[in-house]
């Protein structure tokens, strides 16, 4: 068994790299390794194999216990005192600091998050003596171990993919020489798909790193996601719906980014029906392709009049959706219009304000036209009571979501490093329709692999001008199909998730590419 020690810097709850990290501390612990994990988690206690906790609040570090361990593992949790200020990828909010883009930080700010960082990994390696490191992200996690291990415990890199796309090449000027200096002293390089392994190399431009890189995806938890027949699953989910309605009424911020468990109670009540059901898991962001699935949803309603789509997620891009939603309740086809001009603008000036159109939007909204156009409008006139917005849900929620859902859609316009929504829905049993590109298409052409025949088409939609209607065609297609069919495709898509995506493997190849065994990892 190893010591091992991981830079995160975020979260430790949400989606993305936070339940990666998350789910990979666990299992590291639970098959035995002593781990010391970094973050930004203000509520360790609340993670139930979080066995201590340390910070700096004090001006020195304080560790204290949380729990016995429960077995030979054991995680221990730590905090850096970063001052208040955190730097993200995309606009968010935090607890208790300021969450503000790499982009908009000052170069003394800057510096000061990274001092604070490499300081806080120096005295946890001091104290802990690692055998081996793992960063995440592509900044700033491996310029902090670089810096702060200096050549005496070998590390791996894992690149998610936000900080590659949304950061570092946007930015080179800025972050490309921070992002060289981490990724030099590492023993591998782990991303979630080819597509992201080609991006980082042609951003980094490095000859030595594709032979240091590997696939390194995240994992599914199929103990918690996995199939439940229908009349479980809507129990499940109802009695979620009960328990986040007791939840006392929040008095603080009320915003797109606010988590109101009562709010969200009182969206998965309305669910708890036998209508055929779909959802969006992801960040309320333009580059996610939410108002690619909204604009789909009248077309969907047109034959199946009684489906409901569930969105699940929090953003910037809230409020934008939600009109988006009025308007074609409305039958305001111009006021869709100038949405779709808007654009990215609609995230609000933490974005930059840029006033990207939604072109796909577009070329839907310009084919629309005659007989069409009344029938699309007449459905999407009930749109107030076929859509519902729950807010952020936790990971652990979703578990108890995504079983009663007959489809998910990842609609994404930009990059990804690998479709884990995607893969958790399919190891729930329900089908996942994503954009076909980067890490989501290699999850589509896994899953195709084993899903019968006339399946395989359903798996994946070409973003274009005919998106909008390739998600409808889709999503009508799956949820009119056979019974038989159905069974036979839900079979397919939880033993593919079982055999390729459990974290046992992935806390496997954390190990092995940080000790540099890099020949039993697949190349991407």
């Amino acid at each position: 068994m190893a010591r091992i020690l991981i830079f995160h810097g975020y979260l430790l709850a949400g989606t993305g790299s936070n339940v990666y990290n998350a789910r990979l501390a666990q299992t590291l612990a639970r098959l035995g390794h002593e781990v010391h994990l970094l973050c930004q988690e203000r509520h360790p206690e609340r993670l139930g194999f979080v066995d201590a906790a340390g910070d700096w609040d004090s001006g020195a570090l304080r560790v204290r216990r949380l729990r016995e361990p429960g077995g030979s593992g054991s995680c221990t949790v730590y905090r850096p005192d970063i001052g208040g200020l955190l730097p993200v990828y995309v606009p968010d909010r935090y607890e208790a600091v300021e969450a503000r883009t790499f982009a908009e930080l000052s170069e003394e700010e800057l510096r000061r998050y990274l001092r604070a960082n490499v300081e806080a990994v120096l005295e946890v390696a001091d104290r802990a003596a690692p055998e081996l490191a793992l960063a995440n992200h592509l900044v700033m996690g491996p310029v902090i171990l670089a810096r702060a291990l200096g050549g005496t415990t070998p590390y791996a890199v894992k690149v998610h993919g936000s900080a590659l796309e949304y950061t570092v090449k946007p930015e080179p000027e800025r972050f490309l020489g921070l992002a060289r200096e981490g990724l030099a002293p590492a023993a591998a390089v782990l991303v979630g798909s080819r597509h992201t392994a080609e991006s980082l190399w042609e951003a980094i431009a490095d000859p030595g790193l594709p032979s240091r890189t590997r696939l390194g995806p995240p994992g599914v938890d199929v103990a918690r996601f996995r199939p439940r027949d229908r009349r479980t699953a809507l129990a499940e989910m109802a009695d979620l719906a009960r328990a986040l309605q007791r939840t006392p009424r929040l008095s603080g911020e009320s915003s797109a980014f606010a988590r109101d468990p009562r709010r969200a109670g009182e969206a998965l009540a309305r669910l708890a029906s036998t209508d055929p059901l779909v959802a969006f898991v992801g960040k309320l962001i333009v580059s996610k392709g939410p108002d690619l699935l909204l604009a789909a949803w009248p077309l969907v309603l047109e034959r199946l009049p009684r489906a409901r789509l569930l969105i699940v997620g929090f953003g910037a891009y809230r409020e934008g959706l939600e009109v988006l939603v009025r308007a074609l309740r409305a039958g305001d086809l111009e006021g869709v219009r100038e949405l779709a001009l808007e654009g990215r603008a609609l995230e609000g000036p933490g974005d930059g304000a840029r006033a990207d159109p939604l072109t796909y939007l577009l070329a839907f909204l310009d084919g629309l036209d005659g007989a069409a156009a009344a029938r699309y409008l007449a459905a999407a006139g009930t749109l107030g009571e076929r859509v519902v917005f729950s807010g952020r849900l936790e990971h652990e929620e979703l578990t108890l979501v995504l079983p009663a859902c007959d489809a998910l859609v990842v609609p994404s316009t930009f990059p990804e490093a690998f479709g884990m929504v995607a893969a958790e829905a399919a190891a729930c049993g329900v089908l996942p329709i994503s954009a076909a590109h980067s890490g989501l298409a290699e999850v589509s052409e896994a899953l195709a692999e084993r899903v019968p025949a006339p399946v395989r088409p359903l798996l994946s939609f070409e973003l274009g001008p005919e998106a909008v209607p390739a998600i409808a065609g889709r999503l009508l297609d799956w949820l009119e199909c056979s019974p038989a069919t159905r069974e036979g495709t839900r079979e397919a898509l939880v033993a593919t998730v079982c055999e390729r995506w459990s974290w046992e493997s992935v806390a496997d190849s954390v190990i092995a590419a940080a000790r540099g065994e890099l020949e039993g990892l697949p190349e991407p």
